[in-house]
């Protein structure tokens, strides 16, 4: 049994139809009308900004401060192209995520999965170099429609993020307005009556191609494996380019989205945390269950070449999101006389609007006889979110191998009101010397001011957190070894400030997360391989921790997560394609509350995990236009404390297949097989009430694509 609950993007806010609109208008409309007067060959897609091809990339912009060799970035990095995010049927950013090195999902909701690096929680996310906050909860995870590639940094990024944890940020790059006209667009059934569909289409907007646009729009609706279970969610992006000098280009985006969702909040255990063997469709909640996220997105960026190959570049971005939500789930372990839980429901309205802004100065410099290159810059970052809240018990219980969802609704009063507004101000430098041909040597530093302000707003009290002049520095080393190996090492850092109250009732100051790395980079086959490896150890300190028989906190925690990570991506030989990594990670508590010291610091997080996947492309023959693909996600056991029971997952391996044939040029038609064994296991383990999510059975996508 199924709820269906249709929400057509035409009923979407004014705002979200707005952006539909006028991308279409903008873009379509004088494209139309050229290309009635000419035929069109198929093209490839190319455009201002780097866009990796295949599964590989030789280059990164992190922090969208720059475009860098990866060979030169003294961290970590995974690009994730988009061809690799249209094979693995890649949608919201936990769907990459579980297919990325270093990277772990906590399962819920699609868009509302709890997204890790090494060990850490992401909190925000950038797009183009401007941050926006990461939060599972209220489902603000982008449909990936809309990027052309994602980059991934593992390590801290505070020099150029500011506050923020100590894990790694990732940057999503927007798909750019093209000079060329194109046209693409997929149609996508699945398992559960899935259905999503995709269009794209941009070109020049005059005769001389300085002005440009793009309208990207993405439409999806899915049913679950699970009862009741469903996601709906649509988004429109339209951006415009415009050439107001030969050197000079002002960028313009607007994004809307919106999403439906019955909620699941996972399955419970017995009281002592046994998982249990329930049939992957069961569901625990109640049929009135309801989600519902609205998002509006404005993007500005002005770019300005100088000589020599330097560039001013300022630009701004600002959200507005509203959440709205009400849902019951399991408020018991399962009770083992009579196999039922009590019942608890939670509502909630969230209102969100966050501002970012940067400018700075990138300027390479010829100095003895070497090239080097210096950033400067500054940034600025609001966010304002009012968050009204409230909790109650659903009268009766539900046998849970024979749920019903049909509970009662009940009245909850939104009693709890507050209001947080975090700012940040920052200035940052870095500064890239080569003082021989093969040794680069990094060295940056940040100043940030971080003050945030929390407000009851039911009785009017505030209290203000302050970070005066936070000091953030960076160091790396770069060695050529070789034309296609470096090495590297670096010291990187951030801080996220705490709430905690001291003894003098002072908010403590902030955590602050420090790394220290040594690897490898190879680039290969001219660019089209790429490979890293890397060992590090990373600490988080001044963990406020409370202290027992007081209402008070001291700065006495520290965690620290030490790894091996390697990764290989791109091209092997013509058509064929791979995208391989491996982690181990391991985290402890140094140091923080009573009996803490030396215990697992992430439990979610396995010791190690493995993602493959491999696309080959037939060169000859009668199969010429076929093509295959395969990989294989795995992970070692996991577990979560749960009161004092250990909730625990075995080590699983789910395999994924693919097959394709391309009948033309312009039409390619795809089946992908997910869990291709059928696996069961959970992904997700919480507690013994709620947060133990089975994995996705198996499962199929059947896809056409279209691209003139």
């Amino acid at each position: 049994m199924r709820k269906s609950r249709p929400v057509s993007p035409l009923q979407a806010s004014p705002a979200f139809r707005l952006a539909v609109v006028a991308a279409a208008v903008a873009a379509l409309f004088p494209l139309v009308a050229d290309a009635q007067e000419k035929t069109l060959d198929p093209i490839v897609v190319s455009g201002q900004q780097a866009s990796p091809e295949g599964y590989g990339s030789g280059a990164a912009d992190i922090g969208g401060k720059g475009v860098v060799p990866l060979k030169e970035i003294p961290q970590p990095v995974s690009v994730i192209t988009r061809e690799r995010i249209e094979d693995q049927n890649m949608v919201r950013l936990e769907d990459l995520a579980r297919r990325t090195t270093g990277m772990l999902v906590l399962a819920n909701d699609q868009g509302r999965s709890s997204i890790f690096v090494r060990g850490f929680e992401l909190d925000a996310y950038l797009v183009d170099g401007l941050p926006s906050p990461l939060s599972s909860i209220y489902g603000s995870q982008p449909d990936l429609s809309i990027f052309d590639h994602v980059e991934v940094l593992r390590g801290p990024a505070g020099l150029y993020n500011g506050a923020g944890e100590p894990g790694g940020t990732v940057n999503l790059a927007r798909k750019r307005a093209l000079k060329e006209f194109a046209v693409s667009g997929s149609l996508a059934y699945g398992s559960w009556d899935a259905v999503r569909t995709e269009a794209d289409v941009t070109g020049s907007l005059n005769a001389d191609g300085s002005v440009r646009g793009r309208a990207v729009a993405a439409y999806q609706s899915k049913n679950s494996f699970v009862n009741i279970n469903d996601n709906e969610n649509a988004t429109a992006y339209g951006t415009l380019e415009v050439d107001l000098s030969p050197r000079t280009t002002l960028s313009l985006a607007l994004t809307g989205a919106n999403s439906n969702v019955t909620p699941f909040n996972g399955l419970p255990t017995t009281a002592t945390g046994e998982l249990i063997d329930f049939d992957r469709s069961t569901f625990i909640g109640a049929q009135w269950n309801r989600f519902k996220n609205q998002s509006t997105e404005a993007f500005a960026e002005l770019v300005h070449r100088l000589d020599g190959g330097g560039e001013l570049k300022g630009s701004a971005r600002y959200v507005d999101r509203s959440v709205d939500f009400k849902y019951a789930y399991a408020g018991s372990a399962v009770n083992a006389a009579t196999n039922t839980v009590s019942r608890t429901a939670i509502a909630r309205q969230f209102d969100e609007q966050s501002l970012a802004a940067d400018v700075r100065w990138n300027q390479p410099f010829n100095w003895l006889g070497q090239r080097h290159s210096f950033i400067v810059g500054a940034d600025y970052r609001q966010y304002d979110q009012t968050t009204l809240q409230g909790s109650s018990t659903v009268a009766g219980s539900t046998d849970v191998f024979n749920p019903t969802y049909d509970w009662p609704e009940p009245n909850i009063v939104l009693s709890s009101r507050t209001k947080v507004q975090p700012v940040q101000y920052g200035l940052y430098g870095t500064v890239r010397i080569k003082p021989w041909q093969p040794l680069t040597l990094i060295a940056g530093a940040r100043l940030t001011k971080y003050d945030n302000t929390t407000t009851n707003l039911s009785t009017g009290t505030s209290t203000r957190a302050d970070v005066d002049t936070q000091v953030t520095p960076y160091a790396g080393i770069v060695y050529d070894i070789s034309k296609s190996w470096s090495a590297y090492t670096s010291y990187t850092s951030i801080f996220q400030p705490q709430t905690a109250l001291d003894a003098n009732n002072q908010v403590i100051d902030p955590r602050e997360g420090h790394n220290i790395e040594v690897g490898l980079k190879g680039e290969h086959f001219g660019g089209k391989l790429n490979s890293q490896m890397s060992i590090y150890r990373l600490r988080d300190k001044n963990r406020a921790v409370a202290i027992p028989g007081t209402t008070y906190s001291a700065p006495t925690g520290e965690a620290e997560v030490k790894g091996f990570e390697a990764e290989i991506s791109g091209t092997l030989v013509p058509g064929w394609e791979l995208s391989a990594g491996y982690a181990y990670t391991q985290t402890e508590y140094i140091s923080g509350a009573v009996g803490q010291a030396g215990q697992t610091f992430s439990t979610y997080t396995p010791r190690h995990s493995v993602n493959v996947w491999t696309r080959y492309d037939f060169q000859g023959g009668v199969l010429r236009n076929a093509y295959v693909g395969g990989g294989v996600r795995g992970m070692s056991s996991f577990y979560n404390l749960s009161g004092n029971y250990r909730i625990e997952q075995d080590a699983y391996a789910v395999f994924d297949a693919l097959l394709g044939y391309r009948f033309s040029p312009n039409v390619d038609v795809s089946l992908s097989i997910n869990n291709l064994f059928d696996k069961k296991y959970y992904q997700r383990v919480g507690s013994t009430t709620v947060f133990n999510f089975y994995g996705e059975p198996r499962s199929f996508w059947l896809k056409t694509a279209l691209r003139f």
